[in-house]
């Protein structure tokens, strides 16, 4: 018998997978889409937030490391694979222990850039170190978000950045 409690990977990506037309139908005024860049390097914190943004009527965009997040936003040096003009990111939420590159290296790197430098970032910790978060904010981090993510944090940091009320 079935209990429903543990809902394996492939049950929560097939929930997914079917729920996305429905959410696509969602309250995106126009043709253009909440588009958010999540990166994290744990398959299913991915799909966590995957899930929660796309309840939250946004396009997703999920990517494994910062290093990857760099690729597709053409900031690693290399031809992106997709042109800056076709290239709409309107948030970018990253973990912050990553292995190779942390978020606040990320963060540091899509602050330096003149094409992104605008683009609000989130940072993700499943740990509440104040100086990591202090460092975080003043480096230009737009919030300090504690795991596990929760769809209130989503849709709180979605209508800060649509009305850009700031803080």
């Amino acid at each position: 018998m079935f209990s429903g409690d543990m809902a394996t990977a492939d049950e929560i990506l097939r929930r997914s997978l079917t729920d996305e037309v429905g959410v696509s139908k969602g309250s995106v005024s126009g043709s253009e889409e909440f588009h958010v860049l999540a990166v994290d390097d744990s398959f299913v914190d991915r799909k966590v937030i995957e899930r929660l943004l796309k309840i939250s009527s946004c396009k997703v965009t999920v990517v494994e490391s910062g290093s990857r997040a760099l690729q597709y936003l053409g900031l690693d040096g290399e031809k992106s694979s997709v042109g800056f003009n076709d290239l709409k990111i309107n948030l970018i939420m990253t973990d912050y222990s990553m292995p190779g590159m942390t978020g606040y290296e990320l963060l540091k790197k899509i602050k330096e850039s003149s094409a992104f430098r605008e683009i609000p970032v989130v940072i993700m910790s499943s740990e509440n170190i104040l100086t990591r978060i202090d460092r975080c904010l003043e480096e230009g981090a737009e919030e300090y978000i504690i795991k596990p993510v929760k769809l209130s944090d989503v849709k709180r940091i979605k209508d800060v950045i649509m009305g850009g009320d700031g803080k």
